[in-house]
C-alpha cells in the first residue's frame, strides 16, 4: 500500500499527538477558572438599585438592627424586604425632601412597592432557609459580609455550591452565640477566656462547642444532596 502522508508531516503528527491532551488540559483549567472567576459567579457585583440605600450609613453609622428592616430573618425561610413605611418611619421626619429619595416617598404615596434588584440570587433549584442558619448560630456577615460598612449592597460570595459545602462541612469556623448572630463587629475573643486553658476563645474552640449546643447536624448529614436539592 503506497504511503499516503510524506515523512515530512511526522514532526507535525507527534506535535498534535502530545498536543491534544496539553489543550484539552489547559481548557479544562481555563474553564475551571472561568467558573470559579468574578465575572461567572457576580462576587463583587453591586446591582444598580432603583435607591442608593447605604447599609454602611443605616447600619454601620446610626446602629439600626438587622432585624428592624428584615423583621422575618428569625422566623421564616426568606429574609423579607421591608415595605415602604418601614423607610417612611424615619424619613417623614429626616431628609424627607431629598431627592435621592423621591422614589420611596412616590412608594409611599401610590401604595406601590419599590422594585429592588435582588443582589444575592441563589439558582432556583438550591434551597435556602434563613431561620435555621440564625437559630443555629451563623451570623450574617459569614454570607453578607460587612454590610456595614458597604455604601452599596454587594454580593460577598461566590454563591458556589462548593463555598455551601465548605461551611457544612465544617461548620464550627461561622457558629457563634445566637445573642451575636446580627454583630457585625464580633469576635470569638468577645466570648471570654475559655475555661479549658484561661486564654481568649478561638473561633473553632467556641465554634465545636456551640455546634454541639446548638445541635448542629454531622457534616455527612449536612453535605447531604437532599439538604439543598429539595
Amino acid at each position: 500500500m503506497p504511503q499516503i502522508f510524506p515523512k515530512a508531516l511526522n514532526p507535525i503528527a507527534k506535535m498534535i499527538v502530545l498536543g491534544l491532551p496539553l489543550l484539552g488540559g489547559l481548557t479544562g483549567v481555563t474553564g475551571a477558572a472561568f467558573y470559579r472567576s468574578s465575572y461567572a459567579t457576580g462576587q463583587g457585583d453591586t446591582p444598580a438599585q432603583p435607591v442608593a440605600f447605604s447599609h454602611a450609613h443605616h447600619v454601620g453609622q446610626l446602629g439600626i438592627h438587622c432585624e428592624y428592616c428584615h423583621t422575618t430573618v428569625e422566623k421564616s425561610g426568606f429574609a423579607n424586604i421591608p415595605p415602604t413605611k418601614t423607610c417612611m418611619n424615619c424619613h417623614q421626619q429626616i431628609w424627607q425632601g431629598a431627592d435621592m429619595l423621591a422614589p420611596v416617598r412616590e412608594s409611599y404615596k401610590k401604595d406601590k412597592p419599590i422594585e429592588w434588584n435582588r443582589v444575592h440570587n441563589l439558582p432556583h433549584y438550591a434551597y435556602f432557609n434563613h431561620s435555621i442558619h440564625v437559630a443555629k448560630g451563623v451570623g450574617c456577615v459569614s454570607c453578607h459580609g460587612q454590610l456595614d460598612q458597604q455604601n452599596l449592597t454587594m454580593q460577598s460570595s461566590t454563591l458556589l455550591m462548593e463555598w455551601c459545602i465548605a461551611c457544612h462541612r465544617t461548620p464550627e469556623k461561622h457558629l457563634r452565640p445566637q445573642k451575636e448572630v446580627f454583630n457585625m463587629k464580633w469576635d470569638a475573643a468577645q466570648a471570654g477566656p475559655n475555661p479549658k486553658t484561661g486564654k481568649p476563645y478561638t473561633q473553632l474552640e467556641l465554634g465545636l462547642e456551640l455546634k454541639e449546643k446548638h445541635k448542629v447536624r454531622d457534616a455527612v448529614t449536612l453535605t447531604n444532596c437532599s439538604m439543598c436539592h429539595r
